[in-house]
C-alpha cells in the first residue's frame, strides 16, 4: 500500500498550524524589542511587524509547500516516519534561521540607532566658551 499521500496529509497538518503558531509567538514576544529598536515608536514598531508576520508567512508556507513533493514513494508506516522527520526537521531549522536572521537584522539597527543616541548630546550647547590662556610655563628656578 502506498502511504505517500497520508504522509503529504499528516506534513501539511503539522507544518502549516506549526508556522502558524512560530508567527503568532515572534509577533507578540517581538513586539516589545521592536518598540525599543525604533525609539518607543509604537505605531512604526506594529507596522513593521506586521509586516514581518506577513512575509513569515509568505516565505515559510511557500517552503512548506515546495517542500512538499517525495522522491520516492513512502509505502509502510516507518517510511511515513522517515519522510515526516525529514521533511519537519527542515522545516524547523528554516523556521529557525529566519527568526535568527530576524533577531540579527533587528539587532544591528537597534545598535547603531543606541549608538547614534550616546554620540548626540541630550541638550544643545547654550554658550561657547571661549579659549582659556595657556598657564606661564614654571620650571622650578
Amino acid at each position: 500500500m502506498n502511504m505517500t499521500v497520508t504522509t503529504y496529509l499528516t506534513y501539511l497538518a503539522v507544518a502549516v498550524p506549526l508556522t502558524i503558531w512560530v508567527a503568532r509567538t515572534l509577533s507578540h514576544n517581538g513586539r516589545i524589542f521592536l518598540v525599543d529598536v525604533f525609539d518607543g515608536n509604537e505605531a512604526f514598531a506594529d507596522a513593521v511587524n506586521r509586516l514581518l508576520v506577513v512575509g513569515f508567512y509568505l516565505l515559510n508556507l511557500g517552503f512548506v509547500t515546495l517542500f512538499l513533493r517525495s522522491k520516492d514513494p513512502v509505502l509502510n508506516a516507518s517510511g511515513v516516519f522517515e519522510a515526516l522527520s525529514v521533511k519537519l526537521g527542515i522545516v524547523m531549522l528554516m523556521l529557525g534561521c529566519i527568526h535568527l536572521a530576524n533577531v540579527w537584522v533587528f539587532n544591528k539597527i537597534r545598535r547603531r540607532s543606541q549608538a547614534e543616541r550616546l554620540t548626540t548630546p541630550p541638550v544643545p550647547a547654550n554658550a561657547v566658551l571661549a579659549p582659556q590662556p595657556e598657564p606661564p610655563l614654571n620650571y622650578g628656578y
